[in-house]
């Protein structure tokens, strides 16, 4: 007898096909529906940061607009009935603009370089070099970070006073490298760590004098982390008010925060210039960091990696 075989009998091919299709589709659609969903959380979760990072701007952009009456009128919110860009010209004149602008730039530009030149100098023998003390070197810098500004005041102002250099810009601009210096050591040494050796090496043979490798090698690969030093230095210090108020008396050496004390009086205050000049004032930081934020995540993470 022949064995024979019973084949199962197939399914018409086009209900398989059509129950695959459905299958297929409701599994993409389901797939899609939670990408949707994945994406759309990811985006709420960015815009949560990025509007209450912008909104203080904008409001104080309309409170800069808006006249005395309506500030006062406790409507927060609204925008003015008229914009009064006047406000904008009387900061500008009244409220000395140019020659706080000047004092700041001055003090603000002093203390970046100094900082620059310290903190890279001293990162790069903490970083490069093998000797007995550099561990201790960088965690006395680590134990400048933790000290605050404010605790300083008294102490410094009794220095100064003895140094005679109290109601300077020198007063200001020792205290602000001061401060400014171990943060950029930490970040500077950071990336000087991940630089191959093998750079110096063809140098000091070539006959390289170690000042002329840090000139010429270290100090170029270092832009990233350096950049990033400079703006947070910047950013830091443009409108520090605590140093100043206590250190600077003189209405000529005074930096950009005083301005607003022009729009004060004993029996007024004029919030619309105070407005003005606030948006004056914090534009040079706000340009800064819009043009260059980059440089400080490249100079944040740039020595994260090595190799």
């Amino acid at each position: 007898m022949r064995n024979v075989k019973h084949k199962r009998p197939k399914r018409p091919y086009k209900d398989g096909k059509r129950l695959s299709e459905k299958y297929k589709d409701n599994v993409l659609s389901g797939t899609h529906t939670f990408l949707y969903f994945k994406k759309g959380l990811v985006y709420l979760l960015f815009a949560i940061p990025v509007v209450t990072q912008l909104y203080p701007l904008l409001w104080l952009m309309l409170y800069s607009l808006k006249t005395n009456e309506e500030i006062l009128g406790g409507r927060f919110f609204s925008f003015p009935k008229v914009f009064q860009w006047h406000n904008y010209s009387e900061a500008y004149r009244s409220g000395s603009y140019l020659k706080y602008l000047s004092n700041s730039v001055l003090v603000t530009g002093v203390t970046m370089i100094f900082v620059i030149l310290l903190s890279s100098m001293v990162a790069y023998a903490i970083s490069r070099f093998r000797w007995r003390y550099g561990n201790l070197v960088m965690t006395i810098f680590l134990m400048g970070m933790m000290i605050p500004m404010q605790a300083t005041l008294l102490p410094l102002m009794i220095i100064f006073k003895n140094m005679h250099i109290l109601n300077t810009h020198l007063s200001l601009i020792l205290p602000y490298v001061a401060f400014s210096t171990p943060i950029a050591v930490f970040i500077l040494s950071g990336f000087m760590k991940s630089i191959p050796h093998e750079i110096e090496e063809s140098a000091f043979i070539d006959g390289a004098s170690v000042y002329r490798i840090f000139r010429a090698i270290i100090l170029p690969v270092s832009v990233p982390p350096v950049m990033t030093v400079c703006i947070l230095t910047f950013i830091n210090i443009w409108n520090e008010y605590i140093l100043a108020a206590t250190f600077i008396s003189s209405e000529k050496l005074k930096t950009l925060p005083f301005g607003v004390y022009t729009f004060v009086s004993q029996y007024s205050v004029n919030y619309g210039n105070i407005g003005a000049f606030l948006v004056m004032g914090a534009l040079p930081v706000i340009l800064i960091y819009f043009f260059l934020s980059n440089q400080i995540t490249k100079g944040m993470v740039a020595g994260a990696v090595k190799g």
